[in-house]
């Protein structure tokens, strides 16, 4: 049967999703507690990857297994062998034919910004601190260039695997909240650091160095030197994952963070 679980984790300490040979990854530390649970060896499947530091809130994976548990069995035991800062945050058995990856019609992130001239103690794994002001308002207007399918080739990662470039960006909002500037941004999918160079293209707006018009510019050019700098890991978190109605898939619990 094939089971799908909703994953909460903070991913300070892990070199990313993926398992590593060198390195910790959440898919070992998951796998490994569900061996426990399942009494034989677990692959997971996941929604999509996060790089190294980057968190979530609403990863979606699924594994296949002859074990008979049910899904308040497989959330609880799966946690109880789960560290401090991962959590199974619901469990379900689905038909055979979905797929965590593929089954998936949309991503949606979300990057915070704390954008004051002091740091934070107590929020340096979980935001960027940017202490020169930015203008949310002119981050706005130039993320509306990037609403729509284009080639996002000027966004993404040199060592992105992906087979085609192309990605449709759905929604993208830009707020300031006191000192807090906060980006949500839904897509099909996503190249690989692309929400943080994103974030970093449109920081440099935000901050008065390029007008609004240079995001459209960049965008066009494809070239990933003409854009601004990746904006680090910890201040993205994988928020939720969108799947049809028909698969069943919860969204996750609302989250504080």
């Amino acid at each position: 049967m094939r089971i799908a679980l909703g994953i909460e984790y903070d991913g300070t300490a892990y070199n990313g999703w993926q398992r590593q040979n060198t390195g910790l990854g959440v898919q070992q530390r998951l796998e490994e507690a569900l061996y426990k649970v399942a009494d034989h060896p677990v692959e997971v499947t996941c929604a999509g990857r996060t790089d190294t530091g980057v968190h979530a809130t609403g990863q979606v994976v699924h594994f296949d297994t002859p074990s008979t548990r049910d899904d308040r069995g497989w959330l609880l035991g799966a946690n109880s062998n789960l560290p401090d800062d991962i959590s199974v945050t619901w469990a379900r058995h689905v038909d055979d034919d979905f797929h965590a990856r593929f089954t998936a019609v949309g991503r949606n992130y979300r990057y915070r910004i704390l954008n004051r001239l002091e740091r934070s103690a107590l929020h340096r794994h979980r935001a960027w601190w940017v202490y020169q002001p930015l203008d949310a308002e002119r981050m706005q207007e130039a993320a509306q260039h990037l609403i729509g399918e284009h080639d996002f080739s000027a966004f993404r990662a040199a060592g992105c695997r992906a087979n085609t470039p192309h990605r449709n960006i759905t929604e993208f909002s830009i707020k300031r909240d006191g000192d807090w500037v906060t980006l949500q941004v839904s897509a099909n999918a996503f190249l690989q650091h692309m929400v943080r160079n994103l974030t970093g293209s449109l920081a440099t707006v935000g901050a008065g160095e390029k007008p609004p018009e240079w995001i459209a510019e960049v965008l066009e050019s494809r070239d990933r030197k003409k854009a601004g700098i990746a904006a680090p890991p910890h201040g993205l978190t994988l928020v939720s994952v969108d799947y049809p109605s028909m698969a069943g898939i919860p969204q996750p619990p609302t989250s504080c963070t």
